[in-house]
């Protein structure tokens, strides 16, 4: 990890460091493209042929699988694993379940009451990695607090497997959240048939969930034709350390995000030289324990940096700049700097508080903002599974009474068919 220090940076240095793309590569998203068209277009016969090109379809039949199909999965995987699922989907559904909106209706002035009131989406698709690397903790992610928020259909997107099969971990976390049907696919066409539909394959109001950049580019392809969450990019980790972390659990959190894939990005921001070293030597000694050391090393070498501080409110101050997609704090006040960030998607505060634990087991959600999205954006919630009604009500003397201010509006505007709506209604009868 190369190692930058942050007192000798110019502006436009820390732009260069902080700011980042979570959005595909233009080129991508060119070649995704004609492949969403073509299911938009083909249907059903479009699908099989992409998922025979470029991977992710059934060894048979139309991949289509139903409630029976993922309690079957549930019975065959390891009961400690099952165990784990549903303790995971007990504890995101605690943290979840009172995140579900409450309206409210206001009077500006007599006679006049404006109402937002919440419903839930009525079917949502839910994009799940499988292949090579499953990934059943982003189902239940997903799929609990949308069906917390009532959503009634919750369809999900995984591809298969080398053998053609969906893997029976993402499967069994399926009948655990709730999901209501689940789709052999992967990729951009997955997308595609997700927001389009096909002969066997409603279309869904929003589609959710982590994915590679082909996934990421067919969801901003499908944005309009319904709703995306947020473009995902690579896995982040940033830790902010003073001399009192522990080396060995800061290199561990760090190495915990690279190893999702070379592109993945881990950023140690510590407040002297010394501790940086020490993380260091932690890295090197860990990666000769892990099954996947090599995509680590890409990761680190490739995208990952050490950044100096000159004391921790420079360190904050550069972790909001970066909104890192999971953000830890190790130093002797970590509560002061937790209280002070502004833009993370999720921060994990102290020793005792690994972005694994987050990913798994403590209910917090693990889809998160990527890319510097964290600025703006927070992570994945119940209220992403509906939205706001807005109801009016008017009585004859509230309009009465905005009258002239619809009138004096409406006129400065020169729109004069919106200051005859309001005053015919008090014209008298021919």
């Amino acid at each position: 990890m190369r190692t930058i220090d942050l007192a000798s940076t110019d502006a436009a240095e820390r732009r260069r460091l902080t700011r980042r793309n979570p959005v595909a590569d233009p080129r991508i998203r060119q070649q995704a493209r004609p492949i969403v068209e073509a299911i938009r277009d083909g249907g059903d016969a479009a699908l099989a042929a992409a998922n025979q090109r470029y991977g992710g379809g059934p060894a048979r039949g139309t991949g289509t699988l139903a409630a029976a199909d993922m309690a079957a999965a549930a019975d065959r995987i390891d009961p400690t694993l099952l165990g784990a699922l549903e303790a995971a989907a007990t504890a995101i559904g605690r943290v979840h379940r009172d995140q579900l909106p409450i309206g409210l209706a206001v009077s500006p002035i007599d006679g006049v009451e404006v109402e937002r009131r919440w419903a839930p989406l009525r079917r949502v698709g839910i994009y799940a990695p499988g292949g090579l690397a499953p990934y059943p903790s982003s189902v239940l992610m997903a799929a609990v607090p949308a069906r917390l928020a009532g959503v009634a259909e919750v369809a999900v997107a995984s591809p298969a497997g080398p053998d053609g099969t969906l893997n029976d971990a993402v499967l069994a976390a399926c009948a655990v959240g709730g999901v209501t049907e689940v789709h052999t696919m992967g990729g951009a066409q997955a997308i595609g048939a997700l927001a389009y539909g096909t002969e066997t394959i409603s279309p869904v109001d929003k589609i959710v969930g982590p994915g590679n950049a082909w996934v990421t580019a067919a969801k901003l392809e499908v944005f309009g034709v319904c709703a995306i969450d947020l473009p995902a990019g690579p896995s982040e980790a940033m830790e902010i350390v003073d001399e009192s972390a522990s080396a060995r659990a800061v290199a561990a959190d760090l190495i915990s995000q690279a190893e999702h894939g070379p592109d993945s990005i881990a950023v140690l921001v510590a407040t002297s030289p010394a501790v940086a070293t020490a993380v260091t030597a932690e890295i090197e000694g860990l990666l000769r324990r892990l099954d996947r050391a090599d995509i680590i090393r890409a990761s680190l070498e490739k995208n990952s940096f050490i950044a100096v501080a000159a004391d921790e409110a420079d360190a904050c101050a550069f972790a909001n700049e970066f909104a890192p997609e999971h953000l830890g704090i190790h130093t002797a006040d970590a509560e002061a700097i937790a209280g002070a960030v502004t833009s993370a998607g999720s921060v994990f505060v102290g020793h005792y508080a690994p972005h694994s634990a987050g990913d798994y087991a403590t209910g917090a959600n693990h889809i998160l903002p990527t890319g510097g999205l964290a600025r703006s954006s927070g992570p994945l919630s119940v209220e992403d599974f509906g939205s706001f009604r807005q109801i009016q009500r008017i009585s004859e003397d509230g309009l009465r009474s905005l009258q002239p201010t619809v009138s004096a509006l409406a006129a400065g505007e020169g729109l004069t068919a919106h200051q005859l709506a309001v005053d015919i209604r008090f014209e008298e009868t021919p």
